[in-house]
């Protein structure tokens, strides 16, 4: 319980930061929206061709957006030293680590929420019928993207070229979660029902998160600390 009250209260710091200033929300979802309607004149909307990718495009720019967000998970810190200040502060890597992690996966959920109407419209897309499906598929992508992405963040931090190297990093370890959410999603949009050959695929995602989720906990303290 304790590991979790001071999670917690590093993701309620993060958020009501990210609230007050709303910096990083906004300039992820300007973004994103940006892709989407790019995307929309570099295809036609209408074509069968579309339907086929619906779910690459998608997690395309959710991949794109989100390292917008996780980049400045820990560089917001560097100022007047805090990140050194929550380092040395009673609560392990561990926990700090997984509380930026849970205000990272609040920030993304937002902003692939803010995203997905908007690509049903642009994309002459029909509404789900299994959207409760696709938000599933979108929070677990979406934790596998965070646990990774908040992980490299902590370790470009004081690179002077973060901002290019977070998503030379964390893409190429993001491909089998990409692959899983891509694929669902594409038949969730499509209207299509998940076959028992596709449920693997679900399977992939949550085995992805859970070892990674570990992984990153139990190297953390490597990362931060040195």
């Amino acid at each position: 319980m304790n590991f979790l009250r001071q999670s917690l209260a590093i993701a309620g710091k993060d958020l009501r930061s990210e609230l007050r200033s709303k910096e990083t929300v906004n300039a992820s979802l300007s973004f994103a929206l940006v892709i989407l309607l790019l995307f929309s004149f570099a295809f036609d909307p209408g074509s069968e061709q579309v339907h086929e990718i619906a779910g690459g495009l998608l997690w395309l720019v959710f991949a794109f957006a989100g390292t917008l967000i996780l980049n400045r998970s820990f560089a917001r810190e560097l100022v007047n030293d805090c990140l050194d200040a929550l380092i040395s502060s009673p609560a392990s890597g561990a926990q700090l680590f997984f509380g930026k992690c849970l205000a990272n996966y609040v920030l993304l959920v937002v902003v692939e929420s803010a995203c997905l109407p908007v690509f049903v419209i642009f994309y002459n897309s029909h509404w789900p019928r299994q959207w409760l499906l696709l938000f599933l598929v979108m929070l677990l992508g979406t934790w596998g993207i965070t646990v990774i992405g908040t992980l490299f963040s902590a370790m470009t931090v004081n690179l002077r070229l973060r901002e290019l190297m977070l998503p030379t990093l964390i893409y190429p370890m993001l491909i089998p979660a990409l692959m899983g959410a891509i694929r669902l999603s594409t038949l969730i949009l499509a209207g299509e029902p998940i076959g028992a050959d596709d449920q693997i695929w679900f399977r992939l995602l949550v085995a992805f998160d859970i070892i990674f989720t570990i992984l990153t906990l139990a190297l953390v303290e490597i990362v931060l600390v040195g």
